[in-house]
């Protein structure tokens, strides 16, 4: 099972509400999206912003906290909404396999290691084999 780092105050209560309002009035802050999910234990929905990547032509989710709440959700519900402005996509996802995670990690750190390569502990020039030793502390779903 993977791990979840904990987001801080500030990343909890000023950074992401910040980045998920500005996201939702239609400023994408280098892509990011808001991903609306049901709550596993509520059915209420939950928003959290997050960073969709591009391989190959596939989009992917990737959690670079590990397994968080949203993961938890999503593995769930199977499905949420991705939001930028007005423009609204229902998904669907599925979890891929830790053997099919290291060229979408790469690119996912290529991508948002400014923000994000501290959770992961490593950057886009690690070895296969390290992203392949760390792929289990990083749930990456494909949307379908």
């Amino acid at each position: 099972m993977a791990q979840y780092q904990r987001p801080d105050v500030v990343t909890t209560h000023i950074i992401n509400p910040l980045i998920a309002a500005l996201t939702r009035l239609g400023f994408s802050v280098h892509g990011t999206q808001v991903l609306s999910v049901r709550g596993r234990k509520t059915g209420q929905l939950r928003a959290v912003p997050v960073n969709p990547i591009e391989v190959d032509g596939a989009r992917y989710l990737v959690a670079p906290r590990g397994n968080t709440q949203w993961v938890r959700n999503l593995r769930a519900a199977g499905m949420a909404e991705l939001r930028v402005g007005r423009r609204r996509e229902q998904i669907r996802v599925r979890e891929i396999d830790n053997d099919a995670k290291p060229p979408v990690l790469r690119a996912y750190l290529r991508r948002w290691a400014r923000a994000t390569e501290k959770f992961f502990g490593m950057d886009a020039s690690a070895s296969d084999e390290e992203l392949q030793r760390r792929a289990p502390d990083h749930p990456v779903f494909q949307i379908v």
